[in-house]
């Protein structure tokens, strides 16, 4: 029977040195047939390059992409082969969790990753939203993404002048030959968010950064949302100056803007609970200021050349099953 299955290669891209590998573990309790699955480790410095390397040695016809830290559920390939039956469909993602035990600290990242008003219809990467359907890149993300290697490799593979949103570049590439792509809210992976507010925001400022570059390189019509953070962080630094010219009705669309704050919170205090909600309020603010300036910080970067080659040394490990 095992015969009947299509080959899936793992991919887990890690840093050179790193021994425990979540990823890896979970990876070994899939319900699959163990001579139908490779898992490979490539481990360097560039996460783009590593995924390219160990996509060219991949020897299975549908790869999953997770970072070294999400761990799969032990029924997602068995799920990922219902969506795959139609041709068309060349990528399956679904929402990276966070798990249950983490710290409230990082319980209450989850709560703003899973917002409307911080994250939008990318919520959808943080929560189980909705039902199985036809999506874009705004709902997909790269820590707990399948895909098919041949539909991959004829778009060259992940653009390695991008890190992030190199997935968000090629899901674009695909749509634009007319593939499918697919979310599955219950195709879930489970990973920690960042440990710490310092890294929190960190990571908020490098997700705007690589969106600016993502649409420097590939601008399409889908990124018009995201200017939105970077807007608000102008309106802030100009309202006092316009305050002058105009009066206080400068600062009316901050007090809307408060009111939304307001309301996003109670929706999440009655969803999340009431700590973790109440604490998740300063955070949706410092999620558009803290992505607001990383995309103007993405707008005048040096962008290296896309497809200008590997930057890295990677390594690839080809772990038992």
């Amino acid at each position: 029977m095992s015969d009947t299955l299509p080959l899936v290669t793992v991919i887990i891209p890690t840093k050179p040195g790193q021994e425990e590998i979540p990823a890896v573990s979970a990876a070994r309790q899939f319900d699959y047939s163990k001579d139908r699955l490779e898992i490979l480790v490539a481990r360097g410095n560039q996460p783009s390059v590593q995924r390219n390397a160990a996509l060219r040695a991949a020897r299975g016809q549908l790869i999953y992409f997770l970072d070294d830290d999400a761990v799969a559920q032990p029924g997602n390939l068995r799920r990922a082969l219902t969506h795959f039956t139609d041709p068309q469909v060349k990528m399956l993602g679904g929402p990276s969790l966070c798990p249950p035990e983490a710290p409230l600290l990082e319980q209450v990242f989850a709560v703003v990753l899973a917002s409307w008003l911080a994250f939008g219809p990318s919520r959808a990467r943080y929560d189980s939203v909705g039902q199985v359907r036809t999506t874009g890149e705004k709902e997909l993300i790269l820590c707990n993404l399948m895909a098919r290697r041949d539909a991959v490799l004829e778009l060259g593979g992940f653009d390695e002048a991008l890190y992030p949103n190199e997935e968000n570049a090629l899901m674009d590439g695909l749509q634009q030959r007319g593939a499918r792509l697919f979310y599955d809210p219950q195709f879930i992976a489970h990973r920690r968010p960042r440990r710490t507010l310092k890294a929190f925001c960190k990571m908020l400022f490098t997700y705007g950064r690589g969106r600016a570059e993502q649409f420097r390189l590939h601008p399409t019509p889908g990124s018009a949302l995201n200017f939105v953070p970077p807007l608000f962080c102008a309106y802030l630094v100009l309202a006092p100056v316009l305050a002058v010219l105009i009066g206080p009705i400068a600062f009316a669309p901050l007090g809307a803007y408060g009111l939304v704050v307001l309301l996003q919170t109670l929706a999440s205090m009655m969803t999340r609970g009431f700590l973790r909600g109440a604490l998740a309020m300063p955070l949706l603010i410092a999620s558009h200021i803290f992505y607001g300036l990383g995309f103007w910080r993405g707008l005048t970067t040096k962008l290296k050349k896309s497809g200008g080659g590997p930057t890295t040394e990677v390594t690839l490990d080809s772990m038992p099953v």
